[in-house]
């Protein structure tokens, strides 16, 4: 990403690094040498106090005083001589003292002070300088001066040391602060990238929502405010999809609300009219039966038996009808509520096809179908399953030749298409528009022996229409297929290209 928060925070934190190790460069080089040097001072000081203190108490040439000496000089690096008042060495540091002696002797009749002379400190009875020793090129802090008891004294320390301890302090610098900075890069992209993730994690969620994808859920389990985010967009998911399921719902409602008042009238009509019309039959074959058992036509046990069958066979037909008419009745009256929830489609006919499974057998009817990976619609569930157990009854009762019947789901834009084909007989070109009608049999011989009413197409239309779905069928040379198309309510379908 190009604003990528993990980069822009690796970037300001390297940056903050880098400025820091700078800065306290600019300070060393700056003021440590300076620190150094007051810190020098300060040895000096303390050293003259002891010397002077021991030298009072009459100390100087005791061996407790030795190795208070020794320590003086090693520990604050000074040279150190001790004079007399006869310029005689009482005490000194070095071998070769009488340098140091020559030098305190100048110092004291100001003969080696010149211009060039930094004055660091004066006091009543000494002086402290910082001076370039002339045959070394080599910089010195020289403090001398009179002890309290006459005595003359020199301390010496070389500067030198100093500078050089300035410069390897910020080499130092240089070498822990750009392996501190690679380390601690490296250990803040990690840093960054814990905290990034669980938000690209909620980034990609996000961006499923918008598709209407409810099914990402975020899984973090940690307890930060990013984990809290995302319950708060798991639930604002399930608020959503609940939403989106009851506007569909409403939606189809107020579609068909539309529409309602106008057919009522010319329903009501056309319903009673089928209804007389399709009844005349079986009713006359009942009433013709039934007198005959009545008036004793054949007196045999056979006969009676054979009318008894006729009559509860037209009996059950006649339930069965006018069951259907209901069920078409309350639909094309709106008085049936199409509920739009998110279902899988392909596992709803799979469990069609195993309950249907033993029936197949005993027609030996070949079912296919392809293994399709789980499919989420809107759609209402009753509804799509009626429809599905239409198309695939009427495929059984008019399979023929191979006996084979191909189940398929296709995908076209946002939609899947559900098609049910079965091998036989091509329905007559002339038939096709009139199909959907209630009460049309392409065959009627056909459809009485199996005890088709001619209204399961036309639930199935009444059902499609108020999902506002297309539907349809297509004659093959081996067959007809029946189909129907469903809205795909995520990006699941994308497996199935």
């Amino acid at each position: 990403m190009k604003y990528s928060i993990r980069k822009q925070f690796t970037l300001v934190f390297c940056l903050l690094m880098a400025g820091s190790i700078l800065l306290c460069w600019f300070i060393n080089s700056t003021f440590l040498e300076r620190y150094y040097l007051n810190n020098k001072q300060k040895a000096m000081m303390n050293a003259y106090q002891t010397i002077n203190k021991a030298s009072n108490e009459g100390a100087i040439n005791s061996e407790d005083f030795d190795i208070e000496f020794q320590k003086i000089c090693g520990k604050y690096n000074i040279n150190i001589i001790l004079l007399d008042a006869e310029t005689r060495t009482i005490k000194t540091s070095i071998n070769d003292y009488e340098m140091l002696s020559r030098q305190l002797l100048d110092y004291l009749f100001d003969k080696d002070i010149t211009e060039n002379d930094e004055i660091l400190c004066i006091g009543d009875n000494y002086e402290m300088h910082m001076k370039m020793d002339e045959r070394t090129r080599l910089e010195y802090v020289d403090m001398w001066g009179v002890l309290d008891n006459g005595n003359l004294f020199l301390f010496r320390s070389p500067v030198e040391g100093i500078h050089e301890s300035v410069v390897l302090a910020n080499r130092f610098l240089a070498y822990v602060g750009v392996g501190s900075a690679i380390f601690s890069a490296l250990i803040i992209l990690w840093v960054s990238r814990k905290i990034t993730e669980p938000i690209m994690e909620l980034t990609r969620i996000s961006e499923r929502m918008s598709h209407l994808d409810f099914d990402a859920k975020y899984t973090g389990n940690s307890k930060t405010e990013i984990a809290l985010l995302g319950q708060n967009i798991n639930q604002l998911s399930e608020t959503l999809e609940t939403t989106i399921s009851e506007l569909k719902s409403a939606n189809n409602e107020l579609q068909r609300d539309i529409e309602k008042k106008n057919k009522i009238d010319e329903m009501r009509k056309e319903f009673l009219s089928n209804v007389s019309h399709e009844l005349k039959t079986p009713i006359a074959l009942i009433q013709g039966y039934a007198e005959g058992l009545k008036e004793g036509i054949n007196d045999d046990a056979e006969s009676r038996e054979f009318y008894c069958e006729v009559i509860m066979d037209e009996a059950s037909k006649m339930n069965d009808m006018v069951k259907k008419l209901l069920t078409l009745n309350q639909l094309e009256f709106g008085n049936d509520t199409v509920v739009m929830e998110r279902i899988d489609i392909t596992a709803l006919i799979k469990n069609y096809l195993q309950s249907a499974s033993i029936l197949c057998k005993q027609k030996e009817i070949t079912v296919q179908m392809e293994d399709y990976p789980p499919v989420h619609v809107w759609a209402d569930e009753f509804m799509v399953e009626e429809i599905f157990n239409n198309y695939f009854t009427n495929a059984m009762n008019h399979v023929a030749e191979n006996k084979v019947i191909d189940v398929k789901l296709m995908l076209k834009d946002h939609l899947v298409r559900i098609s049910v084909f079965n091998t036989g007989v091509p329905i007559p070109e002339e038939s096709l528009p009139h199909i959907w009608e209630k009460f049309y049999k392409v065959d009627k011989a056909r459809t009485r022996e199996y005890g088709g009413s001619g209204v399961g197409l036309s639930i199935v239309k009444a059902m499609m229409d108020a999902m506002n779905q297309k539907y349809g069928v297509i004659n093959y040379d081996n067959g007809v297929e029946f189909w129907f198309e469903l809205e795909v309510s995520d990006n699941l379908y994308e497996q199935m290209k």
